[in-house]
């Protein structure tokens, strides 16, 4: 610490001449932010302007505290005055909670100034000094509990005893350093580690928000990783600002999953089990079990309503001693029934309905409900069922999937091309073809040339997913999509916005500078190629009846080879009826 950082340190305490930022972290299962990280600058015009040296400067002049006081207040002023919508992360030090905000309540009386309510602060400690009572600490952690923040655990991965203050601590957040983000999508052992996090979390009934997420790629690979990791932040959404944007700037890919090529749902499960009434009694419903050793199940309906399920080994261990028939002879069955029942639409997708039941926690899952668009009763499911038909589908699923993306191969395209079809829907099909590719196949290796045929199909699986479409792999690099008719040109440039961003990645530095790669051919004379970009080629089929899936694969190819006319990432679209070959540029 020099004499003149000390001198402005005492300044900018005593003038409180500090800027707030806030950094969204965003919610991808919402499409929506869900909070703001505050976070500190010194005075652009002093040496004290990073966060990291006004810190570090404070320490050593023992005025810790009172800055991290200081930046407290003005963060929590600096939200409510912004009014930015979810929760506001608020860094804090452990050793200013354990040596004075614990015993004045300080923070509580910034946040009544303010008038934010304590359950939208989220107390995120940070390490600058090592924690030493970690009885002191519990004890300031529950103290904020009970005032009704929350609380998150900063950088875990980073500085001095993050996983034992996870382990001391249980926070109600932990984030992640953005060393094991930096990369992800090339290192192996950095997806596999979060992997672990990730069980950690789930197991402690804990939050985890991925920091640092600065590129397309690795926005991709942790999308591909865990449906799960919804809250992130970094770069790649937003960066730090005095005026944060209020709402997301970033599409993302949604966390629900495609329906399957199949189209099967839940109606493909269900079976009819005669119910029964609310007033039924209980020795009634008992007589009809004995007498049908495979009855798993009965749901209780009211008015064609489900309002709970009588389960067959919890319903008949209430018979298990002389008294029972006495205890029950008068009861109906509702008074002895789960009403908490899994309660699915028959129009659910099985993949959806499989991750349903995974997240019912405390919930029976053997067999559960079916219920028609408008909350009817149809029957049961059970989970043997619907793994039964999870289990044909991925199989044949892979048997015919392209094998270097996993994505689904041509019959299971023209499958799902006759399936929408004949839903008498109107949708978007398009092409999706790499320009420039086989140069860079043959510069750099089928390695890397299939390194980026996977990005690009994380891409595309990433913006169609988040339209509710479909993607196919054809081969090579040429894929398939179909997408909604409100949605195809949106998603179509955000493909062609978000590759040409990621193209100059795939090339070394030297062919970076020059924008593309020279290539010799076998007379020695040298062309030169552009960056490797998309070309996507689209027909709105808006009247399905007159069309046929092999006439818009075939008008597609065509329509393909005009696109690729174009220099650079381009789009091209037919804009009449199913067998007319107008085309319109954009």
């Amino acid at each position: 610490m020099t004499s003149q950082e000390a001198q402005w340190l005492n300044r900018i305490i005593e003038s409180e001449d500090l800027h707030v930022l806030f950094q969204p972290i965003v919610d991808a299962s919402q499409q929506s932010i869900y909070g703001y990280e505050a976070l500190i600058r010194g005075p652009k015009t002093s040496p004290l302007h990073s966060p990291l040296r006004l810190f570090d400067v404070a320490m050593q002049a023992g005025l810790l505290v009172e800055l991290d006081l200081l930046c407290r207040r003005l963060a929590i002023h600096r939200f409510a005055e912004l009014e930015l919508p979810g929760l506001l992360f608020l860094n804090v030090m452990p050793l200013t909670i354990v040596k004075r905000d614990f015993k004045e309540g300080l923070t509580l009386g910034f946040i009544r100034e303010s008038g934010l309510p304590p359950e939208r602060v989220v107390i995120e400690l940070t390490e600058h000094v090592p924690i030493h009572n970690y009885e002191l600490m519990r004890q300031a952690v529950d103290h904020y509990r009970d005032m009704g923040f929350q609380v998150a655990l900063d950088d875990l991965g980073a500085g001095h005893s993050s996983l034992r203050h996870w382990s001391e601590l249980r926070p109600d957040f932990v984030k992640l350093d953005r060393h094991f983000i930096s990369g992800i999508d090339q290192e192996p052992a950095k997806r596999e580690f979060l992997r672990s996090i990730l069980d950690v979390a789930r197991s402690l009934d804990c939050q985890l928000i991925v920091e640092g997420v600065e590129t397309a790629a690795e926005h991709l690979c942790l999308w591909e990783l865990d449906r799960g990791l919804a809250l992130l932040q970094g770069f790649y959404f937003a960066r730090p600002s005095p005026q944060p944007p209020l709402e997301m700037q970033t599409r993302l890919p949604a966390t629900t999953q495609l329906a399957s090529p199949a189209g099967r749902t839940a109606r493909s499960i269900f079976r009819h089990v005669e119910a029964v009434s609310p007033g039924c009694s209980v020795p009634m419903l008992s007589d009809r079990f004995r007498a049908n050793p495979g009855l798993r199940c009965v749901a209780v309906v009211d008015n064609d309503k489900p309002l709970a399920v009588v389960r067959r080994n919890a319903f008949l261990t209430l018979f298990t001693n002389p008294y029972s028939h006495s205890l029950y002879s008068k009861r109906r069955v509702l008074d002895v029934a789960d009403a908490r029942p899994l309660v699915a639409s028959a129009d659910t997708p099985l993949e959806v309905l499989s991750q349903q039941l995974t997240d019912s926690h405390g919930i029976e899952q053997e067999d559960f409900v079916i219920v028609d668009s408008d909350g009817r009763y149809l029957g049961l499911g059970s989970i043997v069922d619907l793994l039964r038909e999870i289990t044909a589908i991925q199989v044949r699923q892979a048997r015919h999937a392209n094998p270097l993306t996993g994505l689904p191969g041509n019959i299971l395209i023209n499958e799902t091309l006759t399936n929408y079809l004949a839903t008498e829907k109107g949708f978007a099909a398009a092409y999706v073809d790499l320009d420039n590719f086989k140069a860079f196949n043959d510069a750099y290796g089928y390695a890397r040339g299939d390194h980026i045929i996977i990005s690009l199909s994380r891409l595309l699986q990433a913006q169609v997913e988040s339209a509710g479409g479909f993607i196919g792999h054809i081969g090579g690099d040429d894929f398939m999509m179909l997408l909604p008719l409100s949605h195809w040109e949106h998603v179509c440039q955000q493909i062609l916005d978000s590759f040409e961003v990621m193209a100059p990645g795939f090339y070394e530095e030297s062919d970076r500078v020059k924008g593309g790669i020279s290539i010799e051919n076998r007379q020695g004379d040298a062309s030169f190629f552009p960056f490797v970009s998309v070309s996507i080629a689209v027909k709105p089929v808006v009247d399905t009846d007159s069309c046929k899936a092999l006439d818009i694969a075939s008008q597609l190819s065509d329509l393909k080879h005009q696109a690729k006319k174009i220099p650079g990432n381009s789009l091209f679209v037919e804009r009449r009826g199913c067998c007319t070959q107008k085309v319109e540029l954009h």
